[in-house]
């Protein structure tokens, strides 16, 4: 028998996997309808052939921003057709298109310019991207409106160039979307000054609200009467306790169903949610530490050997550890600052700055936020 064939002939706790992906997107979006209202009450502007205000869509992971921003991106599609208005609503992900050059040729490409990838000119690319913006058969001016979804990876790799092209092409609207609220940092002031846009905050599910979400998704995903009664309780918990992620609750509750296949049994329990816990974090954590640098690698193995002896961590003590370590192949002390930034954004350490009293100053005291042992093993891993 084929393989496959044999896998694919056994008994599944699943009807279909899809619905607990977080890229699905879903006819309902429980508990987001006022972000989707003030997105729409933007971008409705373009119906009157006016180019909305740029729109700054800021939020924890899991927190509902991309899929509010498609959501409301495939309901203007549909009544711009309806009502023959020249709109386009472009989604890139900066992850995938990390500089200037690349986003506005994905952007042509999108829009049906031939446009490579590389060979031509920064110039000669802008070119051809203003060159789209002409009137339809109906006479309208194109409105475009570009959603840039984790904007802080192209600003921080390459700079504002792409948001100074596009700010000043006229009937272009952009929707930024960020984790990081002071991601601007990396916006000079002339270009801040030509955004001006209006800022969305999406605030974290707490567990009711990530119970909604998973009992709507589970009826779609799993056969009747698998999910024992605090599954989906003990998932939208845990989930709330990192800050809200439904993305990782739906993570819990699909992990947790391919462990019970995996068991060869009937129904999903609730130990397997705390088994699906930590072989995500496992796997969370060996990913991330493994595609570090090998000088962050090295800070790192610096905060484990701080943290077993219990000390107070601050910059300067990791500092003097670190070119312990690293035997004179060691970065500047400024340098020390990026990665402890670094690695914080990516979760592994927090930083908390202190008062050490009346003309003492401040200072930041940084500690780990995951597990140590599971640190270590995926640093060795490595």
């Amino acid at each position: 028998m084929n393989i496959f064939e044999e896998l694919g002939g056994k008994n599944s706790v699943f009807k279909c996997k899809k619905f607990l992906d977080h890229r699905f997107l879903p006819d309902n979006l429980p508990h987001r309808e006022d972000q989707i209202k003030s997105v729409a009450k933007y971008w409705v502007e373009a119906l009157n052939n006016v180019a909305p205000p740029d729109v700054t869509v800021y939020g924890k992971t899991g927190t509902g921003k991309t899929a509010v921003a498609k959501f409301a991106k495939k309901q203007l599609d549909q009544i711009s057709k309806e009502k023959n208005v020249n709109i386009r609503v472009e989604y890139i992900r900066c992850t995938d298109f990390t500089t200037e050059y690349q986003v506005i040729a994905r952007l042509c490409q999108q829009m049906g310019q031939d446009v490579p990838y590389r060979g031509w000119t920064k110039a000669e690319v802008i070119n051809a991207f203003r060159n789209l913006f002409k009137k339809n058969v109906f006479g309208n001016d194109l409105i475009l409106i570009i959603i840039l979804d984790e904007i802080d990876i192209l600003l921080k790799n390459d700079g504002d160039g792409l948001l100074y092209t596009l700010t000043r092409t006229d009937n272009v609207s952009i929707a930024s979307i960020s984790n990081f609220v002071d991601f601007k940092q990396f916006i000079k002031p002339r270009v801040r000054s030509s955004l001006r846009d209006r800022e969305i905050v999406f605030p974290p599910y707490n567990a009711q609200q990530l119970v909604d979400i998973l009992q709507e998704r589970s009826k779609l995903s799993f056969n009747d009467d698998v999910l024992h009664d605090e599954v989906i309780p003990l998932c939208a918990a845990l989930a709330a306790k990192e800050e809200g992620d439904a993305r990782y609750a739906l993570d819990l509750l699909r992990t947790s169903g391919e462990l019970a296949d995996e068991k060869g049994t009937e129904v999903v329990y609730e130990e397997y949610v705390r088994e699906a816990k930590d072989q995500i974090e496992h796997n969370k954590v060996t990913d991330i530490v493994m595609t570090l640098p090998s000088q962050q690698q090295k800070v790192l193995e610096s905060l484990i050997y701080l943290t077993k002896r219990k000390e107070e961590i601050t910059s300067g003590r990791l500092y003097d550890v670190y070119k312990d370590i690293t035997k004179g192949d060691s970065v500047s002390y400024r340098r020390i600052f990026d990665f402890i930034n670094e690695l914080e954004m990516l979760g592994l350490i927090s930083t908390k700055t202190v008062s050490r009293g009346r003309g003492k100053g401040r200072t930041n005291l940084i500690t780990l936020q995951c597990d140590m042992v599971l640190l270590e093993d995926a640093m060795w891993i490595g």
